[in-house]
């Protein structure tokens, strides 16, 4: 067991976890803003695109590129430094670190060593666009991408198929009509709801059915960051305990669970592989 306080008087160097906007600079938080300016050192996605943010909020602090492809050489040097008392700033290109974006490398490298590890709210994709998307906000289970072959895909769905929770995923455009297909075909015509260019000057939403939005999509070519989610399947049955004793006894048993005398003659009948008739039969005849 490890306990972090993470905001004692002397820490070592502390690892900051930095939102920046998913596309309105102006999402940027007060708090980012003059954390990126006190840090040392900022770790980056890519540091280009990080450095059109600096320069607008006039943030002078160096940069080290952090992402999928030097995260391992990386990562000690970032330790080292953090050990020798520094101050260091982790960034994706657009919304949260470690989400869909690099960054959990570090903070589990932080701490196994024991450094402090700070995370800051902000900006992410997923919950922006769940809450406007008119699909229920709670439960939800965020899955980020997709595999980008289809059999995989349709495997992963498949075990997605019985989540009663709103699903949500990233996408490409140029893939989201496939996607769709694949969803249509594993999960049913569900209620989907499409988000793109979220917070940017053409943010658009669809909603629909899987097979009303890929109609659409058929003569029309969306562009920019998508964000696709799906109602959760609500179709699923609440699995019950089999209760023992005779027919009439395991549906006397399920109606005191609160369901009405039909369904619990439904789910004795689907428990013991018979027939509703002869469960309904025993039931009220028993």
């Amino acid at each position: 067991m490890k306990i972090q306080k993470s905001f004692s008087k002397e820490p070592k160097g502390i690892l900051y976890l930095v939102p920046t906007p998913i596309g309105n600079l102006a999402d940027m938080t007060f708090r980012g803003v003059e954390t990126l300016k006190e840090v040392d050192l900022i770790a980056s996605e890519d540091t280009r695109n990080t450095q059109k943010l600096l320069n607008h909020f006039e943030i002078k602090v160096p940069q080290k590129s952090l992402h999928e492809h030097n995260y391992k050489e990386r990562i000690p040097e970032i330790i080292a430094l953090l050990e020798q008392g520094k101050k260091i700033a982790q960034v994706s290109d657009a919304g949260m670190p470690s989400i869909s974006d690099p960054g959990h490398e570090l903070v589990e490298a932080c701490i196994a060593a024991d450094l402090t590890v700070v995370s800051l709210p902000g900006a992410t994709a997923g919950m922006t666009a769940l809450i406007a998307s008119g699909l229920l906000p709670q439960p939800f289970y965020f899955h980020g991408f997709l595999p980008r072959k289809k059999n995989i895909q349709k495997e992963t769905l498949t075990t997605l198929n019985d989540q009663t929770a709103t699903l949500i995923f990233y996408e490409s455009p140029y893939r989201l009509k496939a996607t769709l297909t694949n969803i249509l075909e594993v999960f049913g015509d569900r209620q989907v709801v499409v988000c793109r260019e979220l917070t940017k000057l053409f943010e658009e939403y669809l909603r629909g059915s899987a097979s009303e939005i890929i109609t659409y999509l058929t003569e029309h070519q969306l562009k920019g960051e998508i964000c696709l989610m799906i109602a959760g399947n609500n179709q699923v049955d609440e699995e019950l305990p089999v209760f023992e004793g005779s027919l009439k006894e395991q549906v006397e048993k399920i109606i005191q669970t609160g369901e009405t005398s039909k369904e619990a003659i439904k789910l004795v009948a689907k428990q013991q592989n018979l027939k509703k008739q002869d469960v309904y039969k025993a039931y009220h005849e028993g």
